[in-house]
């Protein structure tokens, strides 16, 4: 849920979703279309679905326990290199390092004072973290990230601001952290193919939708040939499935 979404915003669906869901057998047994219409609101429905199906594989592969060995991590559907770095350091314990953009920030401004490749960010990262203090280091990184060296960064009242090497070469432009190749500007929203997927996920979730709604249920009236084009990857992808009805109605599977 944390995968581009704020925390204030998760922790009240996190809550939901463990009442519902305690254990990885439980969201496994439900269907992924109940899935789905429980994470109504999160947005990037893609998760959910990779969600249901990580939570099968911990069932069936792992005896209803989430590893805690990274290449089994990231063997799971969803799982890349920083959710199971996450899963290992804040579930584990494990001495590794966590990265994400707000750390890339940090430590492109204050440890090297240019910017930085996610590889070469994580490499840094992994040789500043305190053995034993895995847990600690990587709540504290992303803590200064998300609240003081954001993109306008509170620098008067950082921890970091006395040995902060941007701070100290008197904050000359260019930012490093805007140097940084992973810093990407993020396409538009409004129109785009998952804005429409969105709207249509969301249907379903009220019930099936007809063919002939398709297009109005994804915003697009004008333009079927779109609406079909989201509908053939939702089906593919294993959101959503058509029923054996005469004419036939699409469902969240």
């Amino acid at each position: 849920m944390l995968q581009q979404t704020q925390v204030d915003r998760v922790i009240p669906y996190y809550a939901t979703f463990l009442a519902a869901y305690p254990r990885p057998i439980d969201c496994a047994r439900a269907g992924p279309g109940d899935v789905v219409r429980l994470w109504s609101g999160l947005g990037y429905n893609r998760r959910a679905l990779n969600l249901h199906r990580a939570a099968t594989a911990i069932s069936a592969e792992h005896g209803g326990v989430v590893p805690a060995d990274e290449r089994a991590l990231r063997a799971l559907p969803g799982v890349g290199a920083y959710t199971a770095r996450a899963v290992l350091s804040f579930a584990f314990e494990a001495d590794v390092a966590v990265v994400d953009t707000n750390v890339v920030r940090v430590l492109s401004r204050c440890v090297a004072g240019t910017g930085l490749a996610l590889r070469d960010a994580q490499s840094l990262a992994d040789r500043l973290l305190p053995a034993g203090r895995s847990w600690d280091f990587n709540q504290s990184m992303f803590d200064v990230g998300a609240t003081l060296c954001t993109a306008v960064p509170a620098c008067a009242l950082c921890p970091l601001r006395h040995q902060c090497r941007w701070r100290r070469g008197g904050l000359s432009a260019p930012d490093p952290w805007r140097a940084s190749p992973s810093v990407r500007p993020q396409a538009s929203f409004a129109g785009s193919d998952r804005q429409g997927r969105g709207r249509l996920v969301q249907a379903l979730r009220s019930g099936a939708v007809s063919r002939e709604r398709l297009a109005s249920a994804c915003g697009w009236p004008d333009d079927p040939s779109r609406a079909e084009r989201i509908t053939v990857a939702l089906v593919a992808e294993g959101f959503a499935e058509w029923t054996e009805d005469q004419p036939a109605l699409l469902r969240l599977r």
